[in-house]
């Protein structure tokens, strides 16, 4: 169960009907958008969330008698562009979530308003080119090309011409293409000599590699390859994979998300109905495996049975320990790490999962641990966007700024990007630069291996 603030009850999630002609009535909608934003403008505890609330609250303030009711329909749509479905407003504040009769979603209306946006053609080619990650992926480990596209996007020309043809903003961090992909250069599959089931974990498992670690960084699958190896968990790579959705659906392009699902889901089943642990290393893909996916087609078998099967990392991890089946030769201190907890692992409904594992470490060799649980702001595509990427570093600024509490040897997140912003976002703020490294690397390092 989630405790929200002031709210023991766990919030209750509808299926989205987006099949429905009714879901793309724009005119309903913006009612529905009405409704919701004047109980978000008499409430105002999520306005330091995002950017979506800022907005709302300063058009209801610039209008007469301050009411959502004066506000023109026309600019409720900027409060649609500011959210990027982190779901931390559902999920961790908002009192009148499902079961209250107030019934307010606020991310799954602002989803049903950028499918409609999407559908009258206003997303431009730029946003659609870049929430196609399989088709800018493409391009990673190819000998000479790798080199050549990974050293122009660090040239001032360069990122003038992404700032002018995909929105890109010049200064905003962007990731290397590997120079080899992940699911090219490791090995399909591990075996142990004893396949050990526990209570709460199956005892193998399929590893669903990601866009981006397939991508740019194909160290994070290969230390958690090092991982399962090292504590003697059969694993397989997932046969074939498409992306899984997400950057669509943060676009409101549902057709594109439903593409995808019909890709994935076939093969995906097939190692949950083999009783395999489905583990994808990127918070987000995880999210939308176990959430958004399963909503947007409730009635699908396949879909639910991968629900059930899917598992962010350290859940995982967490979960054989307590089966006692996790080795604890942890042998290397890991010093002062400032960890992050992405949006979109603390909105699985999981608990701490990282953090517990590296307070299990931090039993047997020196570990001292901040964790900071806040938005980065960087928020996939956000980020990276020329108008919102001066208003991703503003809202993760409190996080930077926690980040470097007490002088940290080294940084670390579940999400890569919101790693790499946070980098970003330390060096933009004058505080030290410190190394970074995502929790799987942090925890092989712990194993000595």
């Amino acid at each position: 169960m989630t405790q929200r603030e002031g709210n023991l009850d766990a919030p209750t999630r509808h299926p989205i009907d987006w099949k429905g002609a009714a879901y793309y009535d724009q005119a309903a909608c913006e009612t529905e958008m009405a409704r919701i934003f004047d109980i978000c403008h008499g409430c105002r505890r999520c306005v330091s969330l995002c950017h979506s609330f800022p907005t709302l609250f300063d058009l209801v303030d610039a209008t007469k008698e301050g009411e959502v009711h004066e506000v023109a329909k026309p600019d409720f749509w900027k409060v649609v562009d500011q959210c990027y479905l982190c779901d931390l407003c559902y999920m961790t504040k908002c009192p009148y979530v499902p079961p209250h009769p107030w019934n307010v979603d606020f991310p799954h209306t602002m989803l049903r308003a950028k499918a409609i946006k999407f559908k009258n053609g206003g997303v431009g080619a730029g946003e659609r080119f870049l929430a196609s990650t399989d088709k800018h992926g493409k391009f990673a480990g190819i000998p000479v090309v790798v080199q050549v596209v990974n050293a122009l996007n660090k040239t001032k020309p360069m990122r003038r011409a992404l700032d002018r043809t995909l929105g890109v903003h010049p200064d905003a961090w962007l990731p290397d293409l590997a120079t080899s992909r992940f699911r090219w250069s490791a090995k399909k599959t591990g075996s142990a000599t004893e396949v050990r089931d526990g209570q709460r974990t199956p005892g193998k498992v399929a590893i669903f590699s990601t866009c981006y670690i397939n991508y740019n960084e194909p160290g994070i699958g290969h230390d958690l390859i090092k991982l399962l190896e090292h504590n003697e968990i059969p694993y397989t790579l997932v046969e074939k994979e498409k992306c899984c959705g997400m950057p669509k659906l943060e676009l409101g392009d549902l057709d594109s998300v439903a593409r995808h699902k019909e890709a994935n889901m076939p093969v995906l089943a097939k190692y949950a109905k083999d009783g395999f642990a489905i583990l994808s290393a990127v918070p987000s893909c995880t999210l939308m495996f176990k959430q958004e996916l399963p909503l947007m087609f409730p009635d699908d078998a396949d879909t639910q049975l991968v629900k059930e099967a899917m598992y962010d990392p350290f859940e995982y991890f967490v979960a054989r320990n307590r089966d006692g089946l996790l080795k604890t030769d942890f042998k290397h201190d890991l010093g002062k790490v400032s960890y992050h907890i992405p949006c979109h692992g603390r909105v699985q409904n999981i608990g701490k999962k990282t953090e517990e594992m590296l307070k299990l470490i931090g039993k047997t060799v020196t570990l001292q641990l901040n964790t900071v649980e806040r938005c980065s702001g960087h928020a996939g595509t956000y980020g990276v966007k020329t108008p919102t990427h001066p208003i991703a570093l503003k809202i993760g600024r409190p996080v930077f700024k926690a980040m470097a509490k007490d002088e940290p040897d080294v940084i670390s997140s579940d999400c890569p990007l919101a790693g790499h912003h946070i980098a970003q976002g330390m060096q933009v703020n004058g505080l030290p630069a410190v190394p970074l490294q995502h929790p799987l690397s942090l925890v092989c390092k712990a194993y000595g291996i």
